[in-house]
């Protein structure tokens, strides 16, 4: 190829290339000023330049650093839009009451009902061929209150027992560990056990390894899949859901024994509804544990990290346990279990207060509405925005979490925030108005989790266990650690933070905390 014909070649390409790109602007012109303008009385509105995306990379970033940004540029109400939709932000806690009270043109079940079939792959339960069901699924969240969110707890207790035994309690000196990998490994199997019961000639369930790797896989995904990311696009995840789905099927699970009553219930509820596949009920199973560890377990990792950065702090909750109980010893030798009752786990304040500190420095959780129909939503006797059908009205608690005229110091972990005279705190102030609601980590109104209680039993038991049986320690040489600033419910920091343990048994050989 001669010279003439290289230049001629590369003016072409040169000129292919400078068409392309004038025609990728001009439709990004053409988008940005074509699309959505903000109406009379609407929040500001921000578009991005990004179609479809809008903001949606920036708040993936840093949520918490891309809505302080805008809050300074736009005050504390704001649309943006991220990933096709339009997202309203409520960032004064103050008007969050007024959010709840329109539970008619602001609902939250369909914001479920769009999302959470197709993310784990059962059919939508609204549906007219499964009539009732999603009534049923409601009802059966009362089977975590009460008297048997009692039971629940006691087997709860047994089975960390069980695993605790089995696979930490038989070793003398000093061991190392990831702190997330620990409460992974105890909460994932206990949960299992707790809810779905065993296999009925063992007391422990096989494959749990592998299934809590593609738990973990499917997990990582969430925050895409349901934003109605095809699962398809991320390779191997279709497989990885279906190992999950199938660990549930009904004829497997139905030669369990010792099932918790919610997920018997919900196999009786299954098993009425002939439309419904058995891997639509397996699916369903999966994703109720799903729903049991994806916030606990992270939740856990941070209350437990938090009490070990913080040895004074360690010292003053595990002195409230032993005297609560009326535990100084325990016998490691014996098989007979602790006994931790759910009227004494709720008289242990500075744990309680630990534990919510931890949520609050750790927690991204988003309390979501989507708009019913075009109104003005009234936020007091005074103000009032224009919102339109299909939006998502959205509370971000975070915001709250790190203002300093809520939280004095609020970037420092202070165990005791909640405790006020040896009883729990709930005085906290934002324009000499004092919060209905200063901390959400399990939702708010109609979005709030039904089995909060019960996780929030989950985090206290392994904690007990952990202070009542271990001397504990992070490793040295390792920097201080925040949570990742994006994401949703309970988000982990990259790195893998490590700890050493011991039985306290031992602690007469030399120091720990």
């Amino acid at each position: 190829m001669d010279v003439w014909s290289l230049w001629t070649l590369g003016s072409s390409s040169c000129i292919m290339f400078t068409c392309a790109l004038l025609a990728v602007v001009s439709l990004l012109f053409v988008v940005h000023y074509t699309s959505r303008k903000r109406r009379e009385n609407e929040p500001p509105l921000i578009k991005g330049w990004i179609p479809f995306l809008g903001k949606a990379l920036e708040f993936r970033k840093d949520s918490l650093k891309f809505l302080l940004e805008q809050k300074r540029k736009h005050g504390d109400i704001f649309t943006v839009r991220m990933a096709g939709k339009y997202m309203t932000f409520v960032l004064d806690p103050l008007l969050y009451p007024h959010i709840i009270k329109h539970s008619q043109q602001l609902d939250f079940r369909e914001f479920l009902q769009n999302t959470t079939p197709r993310t784990f792959g059962y059919p939508p339960v609204h549906s007219k061929m499964f009539s009732g069901l999603k009534e049923q699924i409601a009802y059966s969240f009362t089977l975590l209150q009460g008297n048997n969110l009692t039971l629940l707890t006691e087997r709860m207790l047994d089975n960390l027992m069980l695993v605790f035994r089995q696979d930490h309690l038989g070793h003398s000196g000093w061991r190392s560990g990831s702190i997330y990998q620990f409460c992974l490994s105890m909460m994932f199997e206990a949960t299992l056990l707790t809810m779905y019961g065993h296999p009925a000639a063992a007391t422990r369930h096989g494959g749990v390894s592998a299934l809590r790797d593609d738990f973990l896989k499917f997990d990582s995904k969430f925050h895409l899949l349901v934003q109605q990311v095809p699962i398809w696009l991320f390779w191997g995840m279709k497989a990885v859901r279906k190992n999950l789905i199938n660990y549930f099927m009904p004829d497997h699970i139905s030669r369990w024994t010792d099932m918790s009553e919610f997920i018997r219930m919900r196999m009786e509820m299954f098993e009425d509804h002939e439309n419904l596949r058995d891997v639509d009920k397996a699916a369903h199973h999966f994703a109720m544990l799903w729903a049991a560890l994806t916030n606990s377990v992270p939740a856990t990792f941070w209350a437990m990290y938090y009490l070990l950065s913080h040895p004074e702090a360690l010292q003053v909750v595990r002195q409230e346990i032993q005297e609560v109980f009326q535990i100084s010893d325990v016998e490691f030798s014996s098989n007979t279990n602790v006994k931790l009752h759910r009227e004494e786990m709720d008289k242990l304040p500075y744990l309680e207060s630990a534990i919510k500190e931890s949520f609050r420095l750790s927690s991204v959780t988003m309390s979501l509405r989507v708009v019913q129909e075009d109104f003005n939503l009234r936020l007091g006797e005074s103000r009032s925005i224009a919102v339109r059908e299909g939006d998502i009205i959205i509370m971000y608690p975070q915001i709250m979490y790190f203002d300093p005229e809520i939280y004095e110091e609020p970037k420092k972990f202070r165990f005791d925030r909640y405790v006020h005279n040896g009883a729990e705190k709930t005085d906290f102030y934002k324009d000499n108005q004092k919060l209905k609601h200063y901390l959400m980590p399990f939702g708010l109104g109609s979005s709030l989790c039904p089995g909060r209680f019960f996780a929030m039993s989950q985090i206290k038991q392994f904690l007990c266990l952990m202070l009542l049986y271990f001397d504990l320690q992070l490793e040295d040489g390792q920097s201080h650690f925040e949570p990742r600033k994006a994401g949703l419910g309970f988000k982990l920091h990259s790195a893998d933070i490590r700890f050493r343990y011991r039985l306290r048994a031992d602690n007469k050989i030399d120091g720990g905390y």
